[in-house]
């Protein structure tokens, strides 16, 4: 390959696979800022190395262990190895390659393993999530304080306070035994569902979805599965696929946002939508389902479905309201509002998100405001529609978005 080919390919390989490189270099030296130093020296020396000697065999375990003598030669320098754990130690003197198998199964576990790690119970529950998704996944601080809808001083205070509390109670970069597994599991899903929704609807930029995100999220739903065959564990995996299903026809070539009722259902991914419906069913049968395994059949109903008029929104309605006696989040009722507006007619979802807009709950959270303006449109109402679009303008902060938004806007302004 030419070097200016290369070059592109290590910037790619840093989107795809940073994190993971960073979870085995975190596994392997114990402290987040010494992996994350150690990564992007390891990338640094790829851009040098690579157009010289060629792309290697496997790149990512090339990269882990590069990083990790970066590492040891920092340290060495600092005069701070000998100040580490004697088995930390003995770990990082290691050679990589008498052992380039089983470093690469580890290596593709880690992920996984780092996650369990984020999410111990010797964490406190509010950081675990944050944590993760800012160590493991990669996302900023603030497209994380979006999915919590807090500000970006809050959530950099508590992933903060994550990393010390790993520190201080040395916690280990593990795996939990079977035994100790379901303790941590909540909140592992809940890390994987906040990753895929990042990527299934990005919180900002100029990309409505970022595949590199649900497809890590997928991956990780599928080990998770294989170590754990849960019936919620089901129910995330099937949530993800058949939302994943309708990818290709979510937004136009141009990428302009393309809402449900329009979108050309004969490109959703029918492959997606079986495994998915099948992962559904054998959770609901289990009779030990929640949240999740809720969402998934509400999503396997849109999947059956050949047009919006043929859905069967009663249906809908009532997973929607057994899954707000389970979680009792107003955007579960935001969600059962829009529901009931396509079963009942638009004054019956307006008057639930009036109810919930009184409560203040969700006065920044451009989603109510834009699904109000919505069905204020249905029901004629346009100037109160124009308020409502206009406030969701505003708040919002993806560009697809933004367009979308202003184009309703132009419509009810002419």
């Amino acid at each position: 390959m030419r070097p200016a080919t290369i070059r592109d390919q290590i910037d790619e390989l840093y989107r795809t696979e940073s994190r993971r490189v960073f979870a085995s270099l975190v596994r392997l030296l114990n402290d987040f800022d010494l992996a994350d130093d150690a990564m992007h020296e390891a990338y640094a020396a790829a851009i040098e190395i690579w157009p010289q000697e060629g792309w290697p065999a496997n790149p990512r375990a090339w990269l882990v262990s590069t990083g990790k003598f970066k590492a040891i030669d920092s340290l060495r320098r600092k005069g701070q190895l000998k100040v580490l754990q004697p088995e930390i130690a003995s770990r990082l003197e290691e050679v990589a390659d008498e052992n380039a198998a089983r470093a690469a199964t580890e290596i593709e576990d880690d992920r996984l393993r780092l996650i369990f790690t984020c999410c111990h119970p010797a964490i406190d529950p509010k950081l675990q999530v944050p944590l993760t998704l800012r160590e493991v996944c990669g996302l900023t601080t603030e497209e994380i304080a979006h999915a919590f809808l807090t500000s970006k001083a809050t959530m950099a205070q508590r992933i903060v306070r994550g990393k010390a509390k790993i520190r201080e109670a040395e916690i280990p970069f593990v795996m939990p035994s079977l035994v100790d597994l379901p303790e941590r599991l909540d909140a592992v899903l809940s890390a994987i569902y906040l990753v895929f929704n990042e990527g299934y609807a990005a919180s900002q930029g100029e990309s409505l979805i970022r595949v590199d995100l649900t497809a890590e999220a997928i991956r990780l739903g599928r080990l998770l599965l294989e170590l754990l065959p849960d019936p919620e564990v089901k129910g995330l995996l099937a949530l993800m696929l058949l939302h994943e299903s309708r990818r290709e026809s979510r937004v136009s070539r141009d990428g302009e946002i393309i809402l449900l009722e329009n979108q050309d259902r004969s490109r959703w991914d029918q492959e997606m939508i079986s495994v998915g419906t099948t992962l559904v069913e054998q959770a609901l049968r289990s009779r030990r389902f929640g949240a999740y395994t809720i969402q998934a059949a509400i999503s396997a109903i849109h999947a059956e479905a050949r047009t919006v008029k043929q859905t069967d929104w009663n249906q809908i309605v009532v997973l929607y309201s057994v899954l707000q006696r389970i979680d009792s989040s107003p955007i579960v009722e935001l969600n059962r509002a829009v529901a009931v507006a396509m079963r009942d007619g638009p004054e019956a979802g307006l008057e639930i998100i009036e109810r919930i807009l009184s409560r203040g709950e969700l006065d920044k959270y451009q989603f109510v405001h834009s699904a109000r303006g919505e069905l204020l449109r249905r029901a004629g109402k346009m100037p109160d529609a124009l308020m409502a679009f206009q406030r969701a303008h505003e708040l919002a902060r993806l560009e697809p978005e933004k367009r979308f938004l202003a184009a309703r806007i132009d419509e009810l302004t002419r």
